[in-house]
């Protein structure tokens, strides 16, 4: 019987995602012994780097690459009415849009199930965080309030873009700049800026992504490890203090297990927000 051309992509698709099995095994046996392909720990990063002001047109933007992974994130600032249930408040708004030229998984068109979460995860961490002081962004309340746009592009995925993201999101925010707003005419000067900043908090949130492969518990995954994971619990911590939670894949965890991912995250989330404070100072 002759497959539909949709079926038949949908087999060509698996193909390109899936590891082979050799290397599969391999991984795994690898892991047992606290070990990974490119000579990483079990907990170790792949190395961090932030690329500052990538964008002309944005109020902040940085390109971030953990190893070969790379997204970059841009933040724009423009006036529009409050949300009603927070009539005092600027509003946030995160969207993640996954390019076909990062991966052959990706397709355009309407957001997929991968970008919308990966939206939805870096808005939550940074939202419930207290990171932005949403209070100073109102202009009067019930009427005007700054709106905060955070936009993440996939450049290329070898992994991990949801800490990416996390990572740019932070370090764009943090060297934005306010544009200029003319009272009078009611609009943004988005080529004027302001001396000075987003009005933001000593409350970093750092995402970390803490994967599941066997009886083995890794971060900042390569593809291949990624595409072997189990189970994925995304934690982003704020001074200690954890901000948001986000559990994806199927597999269940045993108690000892979540303990250890809690312990992993602070531990982790450490070393990551020393990497961004160095990379963008």
């Amino acid at each position: 019987m002759q497959l539909g051309w949709k079926m038949e992509e949908k087999i060509k698709m698996d193909k390109v995602m899936t590891t082979s099995e050799p290397t599969a095994e391999r991984i795994r046996k690898y892991l047992e012994e606290g070990k990974r392909f490119d000579s990483r720990g079990l907990l170790d990063f792949r190395e961090i780097t932030i690329e500052k002001n990538v964008s002309k047109k944005a109020e902040g933007s940085v390109r971030v690459r953990i190893g070969k992974t790379e997204v970059i994130v841009g933040v724009k600032l423009d006036v529009s009415a409050p949300y009603p249930d927070s009539p005092n408040k600027g509003n946030l708004m995160v969207t993640a849009e996954m390019l076909p030229l990062s991966s052959p998984r990706f397709e355009l068109g309407p957001p997929k199930f991968e970008a919308i979460e990966l939206g939805r995860v870096t808005d939550r961490g940074l939202r419930e965080s207290g990171f932005i002081d949403l209070e100073k962004l109102c202009i009067k309340e019930g009427e005007k309030v700054w709106t905060v746009f955070v936009d993440v592009y996939s450049i290329n995925d070898d992994g991990n873009l949801i800490d990416a993201a996390a990572i740019g999101s932070v370090a764009a925010l943090k060297i934005a700049k306010m544009p200029k707003y003319d009272e009078g005419s009611e609009k943004v000067l988005h080529e004027e800026y302001e001396n000075k900043g987003l009005p933001l908090t000593n409350l970093i949130p750092v995402a970390t992504s803490v994967y599941k492969i066997g009886k083995s518990l890794i971060v900042d995954p390569t593809r291949e490890e990624e595409d072997l994971s189990e189970c994925r619990v995304t934690m982003t911590n704020s001074d200690g203090v954890i901000s948001s939670l986000q559990k994806s894949l199927s597999s269940a965890l045993e108690v000892e297990e979540a303990k250890r991912i809690f312990e992993i995250s602070e531990e982790v989330s450490k070393k990551v927000l020393k990497e961004i404070e160095k990379n963008i100072k």
